[in-house]
């Protein structure tokens, strides 16, 4: 943690270095999860190598963004435009990236290259097992740490010493820290011979848990034989332990299921008539294998290599291995008609071009069991041809099937993705016409009509997630899918205008047939036309998942739904329900319950027999009031009740014993009770913008309290109980604090207004402050380690050198200043500048001092006429201007060569552009009504994007660069964008409907 270094304004690289098992990546999740909370945006990308080999950089990048900027979909078509997007839209934000297993300097070029991609404090996290490639010089070593000139700060991971090594040892192989006496000696000896790597101490240790002493001796010879250097021998043990089902399990998992849902192999493998709940449960027992919390299998990379590995030893030509996973390879036995009864599965993905593959050339592969395809066709006569398959997975498959008598009879899983699929698609037949088939999955398909389902009467799991917007009814053949677990049927989010319509899969009139799926453990209908459950929903006695997100058009639950004992998971967020049934209290094993956005007033006092009630989410909800009966939730860790309308908390609030964060922000809530000391467990509590006026004493008995934000809300004054608070790290409060009051020990983050500032002295570990400041003098007592700091309501002009001992400032933000004039000093270290609603500013400078300013952001700056220096601040990467309504004219910024983003938003005074730097890669302007045309951007070769919107006068479109991608809509003039866009903030404002359908997803 000391070379994190988190209060260092400057990017920094972690690289963890060490063999492969040694456990770098469990190091690096152990620091992820333990300050990933302190950052803008954190992502965590496993694998990097493996993904680079198989061609996926772009969709790491597509990852780290969505992460990061947490949004679901990125639109990225090469490594190049990746890289721009992650340098421009990670500059101003302070972020925590972990780059897993990295073997090439390319990935790091791709992914993280230069510190200035990344804000200030931003942390970049690397686990690599060669350091040769990185771009550092050793300097000097010391204690396992070697330090190098810039950002690098390399950490060398050891082999676990004895201790510690027979610790894990007997964890996994006694469940207990420490061996029984008459297994001492061989437990010692076998910890020697593995080195002290932890991943073959546990592989080995798991594997013998249970086993003979003979055994145990017997390993310990192989150990032997085997160097300290060669870890795949030594993982090799544990595999040959192995049954031949658990092996083949196991391969399959190393060349093709890493990330893929259990349940879906899972499937196949038991038409393989091996027993594949056993065989998991084991190869985990073993830790060979993981099994994630969202159920997906995982491995660590170096049992993955010894499983590819092991295929590789089969034999020395492709053709005479069992499974091919490299789409080159796969690609080169099929067209050359090498194939051969030996191998059962392949991966023809990824490939340059599109490619159809004839009968001759599967004839050649008659044992074949998985196939996966993407793009092409199947041409020819398949008459008796992969007879074999039981896996067929097809991204984009042929809208017409060119293959004849095509007949998958032994079919288990089809996965179809990013296809159309028009009605009577011959593709149907050949894959549905079997007793065999368990798992249909159908993503991102353009599905013209359902399939008739009366051909695969075994099917157990059927999705459709993230459908097209044509799609008409289900066909009423699903009501024989006697068999079925599983049912998603998920929309994609669309535009509101185009949902009138758009009917999805319009459920009004199917629910009855999906009731009288039986054994049905997991139902979805999100985004669905539903207007109500049928009663019948009740008798569904298997259901453990009920999810009817976003269904806007229900209104009511049947009181039948009590009847579902088995249920776990209720979400019924972004709904019209007003009242739960009072059977809700009859769900006696539900662990999480989302009622978020919907209309529901009051609970039913009934909702006290949710005794395994873990999740309440009730945000923007219509509730009122909490029932007496909330305290029996004994089991209860989060409530969340933002924006609901809330009023009062009962006294058994205090009975949670168990609950760990309470969200009462934007609520009418007047008064917490007395009973909430009695909140032992609490780590969160939000009371921003409430009624509360005063804290109870029993706040100080929150011990394990560490984030306590109440701005916003009545409370002017902080008790002393406050000082008690030993682990609260965050405080955020208006008013004034006890004059006895302490500050607590570990307070890092203070966000307060209306203090005595003639009083109040700062902790002097503050890294973080967000404060009103009425009188300057204040600002000399400021803690000098500061990192970000909000100053409000500054009424008169702050002398030179107020601010220039804060050397590691890195963030300032100016809000509501009342002057004319602004000048800003040196500060050596700011990284990023906001201006914010300072209504009588008319001029800003100083700027030209600010060396390392990256961003700057000017807002609601009404009567600003002039931004001194701004065409020399050299550094700029990032130009926002919104809301100053007086600017007429901007100066040159052509000599801003590092400026990426400028932003101009409803400055209507504006007379024109100014000339921009060459540098530019997104332009983004709204409503300039002084401007009716843009000059000519084609010679801004860098532009990417070019987003323009609510321009009522602009009259036509400036010249582009041809890679440039364009963002038009509500510019009337122009007559091609008279849309208005779901994920434009002004389009809701103006649009409320656009918000009430698609609320924001929180959680």
């Amino acid at each position: 943690m000391r070379l994190i270094d988190e209060g260092s304004p400057d990017v920094r690289y972690l690289v963890i270095h060490g063999m492969g098992g040694i456990g770098k990546t469990t190091l690096a999740k152990v620091v992820f999860n333990q300050i990933c909370g302190r950052f803008h945006g954190c992502s965590f990308l496993l694998s990097v190598r493996e993904a680079s080999e198989g061609g996926n950089v772009v969709q790491l990048q597509k990852q780290l963004l969505s992460e990061i900027l947490n949004i679901k979909q990125v639109e990225i078509f090469d490594c190049d435009a990746g890289i721009n997007q992650i340098k421009r839209r990670f500059r101003n934000k302070k972020v925590l990236i972990v780059l897993d297993d990295l073997d090439k300097q390319d990935q790091l070029i791709k992914l993280a290259e230069k510190h200035d991609w990344f804000g200030p404090g931003s942390r970049i996290i690397i686990t690599t097992r060669d350091t040769h490639y990185l771009p550092i010089k050793e300097e000097n070593r010391r204690n396992n740490v070697r330090t190098h000139f810039k950002e690098f700060k390399i950490y060398e991971m050891r082999e676990l010493c004895h201790r510690h090594a027979l610790q894990l040892y007997s964890k996994h192989a006694f469940e207990m820290d420490s061996p029984p006496h008459d297994y001492y000696h061989i437990s010692r000896n076998i910890i020697s011979k593995t080195g002290g790597l932890p991943l073959a101490l546990e592989v080995i240790s798991s594997s013998l848990c249970g086993k003979s002493k003979q055994l145990w001796k017997a390993t310990l010879k192989k150990l032997e034989l085997v160097s300290n250097q060669d870890v795949h021998h030594k993982l090799m043990i544990g595999f040959e332990m192995l049954e031949v089902a658990q092996r083949e399990i196991f391969l399959d998992i190393a060349c093709y299921f890493i990330g893929e849902e259990k349940i879906h192999p899972h499937y196949m493998w038991k038409a393989l008539d091996f027993s594949p709940k056993i065989e998991i449960f084991v190869l985990s027992r073993k830790s060979l294998i993981k099994v994630d919390g969202d159920n997906r299998l995982s491995m660590h990379d170096l049992l993955r290599d010894l499983g590819r590995e092991i295929v590789r030893q089969e034999d020395k030509v492709h053709e005479k291995r069992s499974r091919l996973w490299s789409p080159k390879d796969a690609l080169n036995v099929v067209q050359h008609r090498k194939g051969t009864e030996n191998i059962t599965a392949l991966k023809l993905t990824g490939l340059p071009k599109e490619h159809n593959f004839t009968s001759e050339e599967f004839s050649w592969l008659p044992n074949l069991r998985l196939l996966e395809l993407e793009g092409g066709n199947l041409v020819g006569d398949f008459k008796n041809l992969l007879s074999s398959l039981k896996w067929l997975s097809w991204r984009c498959c042929p809208s017409d099937l060119r293959a004849i008598n095509l007949c998958l009879q032994n079919l288990v899983v089809l996965k179809l993705s990013d296809s159309k699929i028009p009605k009577n698609w011959n593709g149907w037949s050949p894959c549905l016409a079997n007793r065999e088939l368990k798992v249909i999955h159908l993503m991102r398909c353009h599905l013209s009509t359902t399939p008739n389902f009366s051909t695969c009467l075994n099917l157990r799991v059927l999705v459709f997630v993230e459908h097209c917007l044509e799609s008409p009814q289900i066909g009423s053949s699903i009501s024989k899918l006697e068999h079925l677990k599983r049912l998603e049927i998920i929309a994609a989010r669309v535009q509101p205008s185009k949902l009138s319509r758009s009917p999805h899969f319009d459920l009004c009139a199917v629910p009855s047939a999906i009731c009288r799926l039986k054994y049905l453990s997991s139902l979805k209908l999100e985004g669905q036309c539903i207007r109500e459950l049928h009663p019948s929903i009740g008798e569904m006695a298997a259901l453990t998942c009920l999810s009817l997100m976003h269904c806007y058009q229900l209104r009511k639950l049947p009181y039948s739904i009590g009847k579902l004992r088995s249920l776990l998971v209720l979400n019924l967020f972004n709904t019209r329900i007003k009242k739960l049934p009072d059977s809700i209290g009859d769900l006696v094993r539900l662990e999480k319950m989302n009622l978020g956005y919907t209309r529901i007033r009051e609970l039913p006092n009934s909702i006290g027999g949710l005794e395994s009630l873990r999740d309440l989410d009730l945000q923007y909800s219509d509730i009122r009031a909490l029932p007496a009966s909330i305290g029996y939730l004994k089991r209860l860790q989060r409530l969340y009740m933002i924006f609901s309308k809330i009023r009062e908390l009962p006294n058994s609030i205090g009975d949670l014993k168990m609950l760990e964060a309470m969200h009462l922000g934007y609520t009418q809530i007047r008064e917490l009770p007395n009973s909430i000391g009695g909140l032992e467990s609490l780590l969160l509590l939000g009371l921003q913008n409430t009624k509360i006026i005063e804290l109870p004493t029993s706040i100080g008995h929150l011990r394990r309290l560490k984030i306590f934000h109440m701005r916003g809300s009545k409370i002017r004054k902080l008790p002393k109980a406050i000082g008690m608070l030993e682990n609260l790290t965050s405080l955020g409060y208006d008013g004034y604090r006890n004059i006895d009051m302490t500050w607590p020990p570990q307070l890092s983050q203070l966000f307060i207004s209306g203090d005595d500032f003639q009083s109040l002295t700062c902790p002097p570990q503050l890294l973080t402050l967000d404060t009103f400041c009425s009188d300057r003098q204040y600002l000399t007592r400021l803690p000098l380690g500061l990192r970000f700091l909000v100053l409000h309501g500054v009424k008169s002009p702050i002398e030179h050198r107020l601010l220039f001992e804060l050397r590691y400032l890195s963030d300032l933000w100016l809000w509501g200043w009342c002057l004319t004039e602004i000048e800003i000093e040196q500060l050596e270290n700011l990284h990023c500048l906001r201006v914010w609603d300072c209504k009588s500013l008319v001029r800003l400078s100083g700027l030209s001092r600010l060396g390392k300013l990256e961003v700057l952001d000017i807002r609601d700056c009404s009567q600003l006429i002039e931004i001194r220096d701004l065409g020399e601040i050299e550094s700029l990467e990032t130009l926002h201007i919104q809301k100053c309504g007086s600017i007429e004219r901007l100066p040159d910024l052509s000599r801003l060569h590092k400026l990426q983003i400028l932003s101009v938003y409803q400055c209507k005074s504006l007379q024109g552009l100014p000339d921009l730097s060459n540098s530019l890669e997104a332009l983004l302007i709204k409503d300039l009504s002084s401007i009716e045309r843009l000059p000519d951007l084609s010679k801004l070769q860098k532009l990417r994007d070019f987003i323009i919107c609510h321009w009522e006068s602009l009259q036509s479109l400036p010249d582009l660069p041809n890679s440039c991608h364009r963002d038009i809509h509500a510019c009337p003039l122009l007559g091609e964008s008279g849309d208005i866009s779901v994920s434009c903030r002004w389009c809701r404002k103006a649009n409320p409907g656009l918000s009430s359908r698609w609320p924001p997803m929180c959680s």
